[in-house]
């Protein structure tokens, strides 16, 4: 039985203050939640803050992205090390966002997934097809290209270490959102591809979350999905109330 996942992306939003206020707000919401892992994705600056406010809950603290290498003259990144020492366990890897804006590519994703398995941290590795590339009929081919380019070299010991987080780039943001099939549909397909490189056996433990618009009256029926693992939230987690709605899924499906 795979256990959800439902983790917070706050991409470029919060102060430290505002982080304090949050997790003041949100851990008394969530000290009876067990039934899913909690992740939060606080910007770097607010790291070493969230941290040590989740201290006491069950979340984990996750960065939105890291570099490869160890140290060295890379002016403006930060290495596995670094966020591992601000409190972090987690690392979210090729977002679209990095990808569309930053230059992010499979290979530089494969590279940051090495280096943040050999610092101790959990991958959420992320991929996912554009609008034009659904409607040319080459999602499939897309996925496979980035789970392969973002895998390639692992050991079945490493990849069971890591999450999979499909993000319909169309869905990210716009308030649209793959309906439970459709997401379905391509969380089975990337599990195909985990068994035909890692086998069954890592296949059927790989948790794969949605990411895309995914918001407290949409939360039920994607965690309906028998291949829906959790959720990659967005703007809907920078609300303590609303972000623990989301978290309450199966509260809103009973």
């Amino acid at each position: 039985m795979r256990r959800p996942v439902i983790a917070g992306n706050w991409k470029m939003h919060k102060t430290r203050a505002e982080t304090r206020e949050f997790f003041d707000a949100f851990k008394p919401l969530i000290s009876n939640i067990n039934h899913c892992e909690i992740i939060v994705a606080p910007p770097f600056t607010s790291l070493s803050v969230a941290a040590d406010s989740a201290r006491g809950s069950s979340v984990r603290i996750a960065a939105q992205d890291m570099h490869w290498e160890r140290e060295g003259a890379f002016t403006g990144a930060i290495s596995a090390a670094m966020i591992v020492d601000a409190g972090c366990r987690a690392v979210i890897l090729g977002h679209s966002e990095r990808r569309r804006y930053f230059g992010e590519t499979d290979a530089t994703v494969n590279r940051k997934l090495k280096a943040a398995l050999a610092a101790k941290l959990q991958p959420i590795v992320c991929v996912g097809e554009t609008l034009d590339e659904r409607e040319a009929g080459r999602t499939e081919r897309v996925l496979e290209s980035q789970f392969i380019g973002a895998s390639d070299t692992l050991t079945p010991e490493e990849f069971s270490r890591i999450l999979l987080a499909y993000e319909p780039v169309w869905a990210i943001g716009t308030g649209r959102t793959a309906t439970p099939e459709t997401a379905s549909e391509s969380h089975a397909y990337l599990r195909r591809l985990a068994e035909q490189s890692f086998g069954e056996e890592s296949a059927s433990g790989l948790r794969i979350l949605y990411g895309g618009s995914v918001r407290p009256d949409n939360i039920a029926s994607l965690m309906a999905q028998r291949e829906i693992d959790g959720a990659l939230v967005g703007g809907a987690s920078l609300d303590p109330q609303t972000f623990f709605s989301i978290l309450n899924f199966k509260q809103r499906s009973s």
